[in-house]
């Protein structure tokens, strides 16, 4: 059982009364960029044992009497139909989903704001469809003169060519699906309408990595350059602040290298504004400390280190990621003395798939005979104890493994099908014979749905299914690239997979 390192009443307190204390001495509206994930940051959770991945909303419910929420989303990533690893869904649908969820929580959204707005269709249609739903959207052009030319930038031909959002309240939370979704652009663009009408405002920024008080080497930090391969992220010491305070703080190259260009514009836009002396002072997260267990968050992140490796390397053979990034997850693992095998699912699951074979070759009882590939899986149960799955002519491994794994928690013997061989088989003809697909076997999308029939019928299976909750969060490695079906319904299961990059058929189109 994982260690608790953080404690989230202690975060929101200490977050919450320093967010106040910085809008106080300023005195005046302040908008407040969100990077990162404001709900289900899943990231956090798992470097910080103990993390609620929603901290963040139960923080603006905390704040929300003195604030309002705009949502960015830039053009381009509309039009590229960008997607989000995490959900499997688009950036816009992710925008729309993000609406709904703050909604759900009583927040409400102030404006959507389509960034680096040229007219693209695929923009068009979601405006109108926001527009449709009373929802209020407004379109930002790309900032003439950015980032030089700051007469040019703070003008009416630069921010003074964007519409105004209608704001009433103090503290205005400026969040997006993703990065590069035009968040700080639309925070100093506002910044500059205010001032024109007399109304104070200045910005800041909430960034939870890396935690600028842990050291620049802590597994936590490292964890954060782990998940922004794609981004070529990479921490540093803020020499703006070792310069200006002689104290030593971590950032990341972004912030670091737009700072002074941030800087001048914000001290043209105002001059007698609050000036921050460097990225980390314009900064207001106090992740660092809520941490109570700090042993618990270095062996959380270096987990989360081999996690984010392995999927670089599967990426990497799908074609999907760099070879930069598949060079930098390396040195990240070197760094911290790692190998894939620090993750106990992964030998655990590389075992099962030989033991497999070797059963097959052999011609031992039980053994599945006639598989082009024997694939394993490992899932790590929260009690730390794994469960391995192998696949044959009715169920996937990963299948297999899940199935396990939930008759270990609802304590049902192995020997106890939960699902009956009737009723595999008839699924499969189903999918052969009338879907015309190649694999019959079931994936854990299609088990999922298999179970829940079965468990109106019988209550074993019921109990079953009552357990798969106690499955998110939990470790799962396979020795093969997943196929859509497993990746979806582990997803839908919070389960945190990992793969190796053997694929289960020489077909280059998997269903």
């Amino acid at each position: 059982m994982q260690n608790r390192g953080f404690d989230n009443e202690m975060y929101i307190a200490e977050q919450a009364s320093f967010i106040r204390e910085r809008m106080k001495r300023f005195d005046g509206r302040m908008y407040l960029e969100f990077g990162g994930k404001l709900l289900a940051d899943f990231h956090a959770a798992r470097v910080l044992p103990g993390y609620d991945p929603n901290v963040k909303i139960r923080l603006l419910k905390e704040l929300e009497r003195d604030a309002e929420i705009i949502v960015c989303i830039h053009a381009g990533a509309i039009e590229q139909r960008k997607m989000r690893a995490d959900y499997g869904i688009t950036y816009d649908a992710d925008a729309m989903k993000l609406i709904d969820d703050l909604n759900e929580w009583g927040l409400s959204v102030a404006g959507v704001v389509i960034t680096r707005w040229q007219g693209q269709q695929a923009a068009k249609s979601f405006m109108t469809k926001l527009e449709n739903r009373g929802i209020r959207v407004y379109q930002h052009e790309p900032t003439r003169g950015y980032p030089t030319d700051l007469d040019l930038i703070v003008s009416e031909e630069g921010y003074g060519a964007n519409p105004r959002i209608d704001i009433t309240k103090p503290l205005v939370v400026v969040t997006g699906p993703g990065p590069g979704s035009g968040k700080m652009a639309t925070c100093l663009s506002q910044i500059y309408h205010d001032n024109l009408v007399g109304q104070r405002a200045t910005y800041a920024k909430f960034e939870t990595f890396p935690i600028w008080s842990l050291p620049l080497k802590h597994p936590v930090n490292i964890a954060y350059e782990a998940a922004t391969l794609d981004l070529k992220d990479s921490n540093l010491i803020d020499p703006f602040h070792l310069e200006a305070t002689g104290e030593t703080a971590v950032n990341y190259n972004r912030d670091v290298e737009s700072f002074p260009i941030l800087r001048a514009i914000l001290q043209r836009i105002s001059p007698d504004s609050v000036i921050y002396r460097s990225p980390t002072e314009m900064g207001v997260n106090r992740a660092g400390f809520a941490i109570i267990d700090d042993e618990a968050c270095r062996e959380a992140s270096k987990q989360e280190v081999v996690r984010r490796y392995l999927r670089c390397v599967s990426e990497y053979a799908l074609g999907i990621a760099d070879k930069a990034s598949f060079e930098k997850a390396d040195l990240l693992m070197k760094e911290l003395a790692l190998t894939p095998e620090y993750r106990k699912v992964v030998p655990a699951a590389r075992n099962a798939a030989e033991q497999s074979k070797l059963a097959a070759e052999q011609n031992l009882p039980g053994a599945h005979l006639g598989l082009k590939v024997y694939c394993g899986a490992a899932l790590e149960l929260p009690s730390g104890e794994i469960v391995t799955g192998k696949n044959s002519t009715l169920l996937h491994a990963a299948t297999a493994a899940v199935l396990n794994g939930a008759k270990r928690l609802a304590g049902i013997p192995d020997d106890i099908p939960l699902l009956s061989p009737l009723v595999i088989e008839s699924i499969s003809r189903l999918k052969r014979e009338v879907l015309r697909g190649r694999n019959a076997s079931l994936d854990v999308d299609e088990m999922l749905i298999a179970l829940a029939i079965g468990a109106a019928l019988t209550p074993m299976v019921q109990s079953c299914v009552d357990c798969l909750p106690e499955l998110r969060g939990c470790k799962m490695h396979l020795t093969h690239v997943p196929t859509p079906g497993d990746e979806a319904g582990l997803r839908k299961l919070g389960i945190n997979l990992t793969a190796d990059t053997l694929f289960a058929s020489k077909r280059l189109f998997v269903e």
